[in-house]
C-alpha cells in the first residue's frame, strides 16, 4: 500500500510541477506501466461500476466477460465465413478439374463452344456467355455463343494492358458484345496462345458486385490458357 501511494503521489508530484491536469492518456499510461494495480486491489474488479448502454451498469468484470463475449462471437462469425469460402472454393475446383476433361474431349471448336456456354450458364448460374475473335482468327465457325459486332475498340480499351476485366460496361459495350443491354457485371478474359491473340471471352453475371476487380485470378489464368490452346488448334484445322 505504501509502494501504491508512493507512484501516486510520484505521478501527482510530476503532473502539479508541470501545471498539467489527470488526463485520460496519463491515467491509461499509469495503469499499463503498473499492471499489478488491480492485484493489490481486488475489490475494485467489482466493486467499480462502468456505464452499459444495454445493461445499466456493470462490474469491470462483467464487462471484461461481455467484451471476450463479443470477440468469440466476432471469431466464430470469421471461421464460419472461411468454412464458407473454402467450400466454395472447393466446389469450383471440382468443377473447373471436370470442365477441362469435358474440353479435352471436344472434336470441333462448336463442341468446345458448346461446353463452356453449358458450364456457364448452366452449372455456374450466370447469366451470359460470349466469345468475340479478332477478324483474322474468324474463320467460317458459325456460333449463337459467338458475338459478330466489331468489339475491337472495347478490347482495345479494356484489355490492351490487362489479362482481365472485372466490373460493370458502358451500355453500348454489353450491346456490342452480348447483342443487348445486360445490368449487372462482366468479366472480359483475353485469350492468347504462344503470344497471339485469339480474341476475348465475355462472362456476364446478373449481380453487380459478382466480378469484381478484387477477384483471385488463379484458376482463371489456368482456365483461359487451356481454352486458348484448344480453340487455337481447332481454329487451325
Amino acid at each position: 500500500m505504501k509502494e501504491e501511494t508512493s507512484n501516486m503521489n510520484d505521478v501527482q508530484q510530476g503532473i502539479n510541477s508541470e501545471d498539467l491536469p489527470l488526463t485520460d492518456e496519463l491515467v491509461v499510461s499509469y495503469l499499463q506501466d503498473n499492471p499489478e494495480f488491480f492485484n493489490r486491489h481486488n475489490s475494485l474488479m467489482t466493486s467499480l461500476r462502468l456505464i452499459d448502454e444495454q445493461r445499466g451498469t456493470v462490474s469491470l468484470v462483467e464487462r471484461q466477460q461481455q467484451l471476450l463475449r463479443q470477440k468469440i462471437h466476432g471469431l466464430e462469425d470469421e471461421i464460419t465465413q472461411l468454412m464458407s469460402v473454402a467450400n466454395h472454393n472447393e466446389q469450383l475446383f471440382v468443377l473447373y478439374s471436370d470442365l477441362y476433361l469435358r474440353l479435352l474431349d471436344c472434336q470441333s471448336a462448336g463442341e468446345l463452344l458448346d461446353c463452356l456456354h453449358h458450364t456457364t450458364i448452366e452449372l455456374l448460374s450466370l447469366s451470359s456467355f460470349k466469345l468475340w475473335l479478332l477478324p483474322a482468327n474468324n474463320t467460317a465457325l458459325t456460333h449463337h455463343s459467338l458475338s459478330t459486332n466489331d468489339c475491337a475498340d472495347i478490347m482495345q480499351n479494356r484489355l490492351s494492358k490487362e489479362e482481365y476485366y472485372f466490373g460493370r460496361l458502358q451500355e453500348s459495350e454489353q450491346t456490342l458484345i452480348f447483342s443487348q443491354p445486360c445490368a449487372g457485371s462482366v468479366v472480359l478474359i483475353k485469350l492468347t496462345h504462344e503470344e497471339k491473340v485469339l480474341g476475348f471471352m465475355a462472362i456476364g453475371s446478373a449481380e453487380a458486385h459478382h466480378f469484381d476487380p478484387r477477384m483471385d485470378t488463379l484458376l482463371l489464368n489456368q482456365f483461359k490458357r487451356l481454352v486458348a490452346k484448344l480453340l487455337q488448334q481447332q481454329l487451325a484445322l
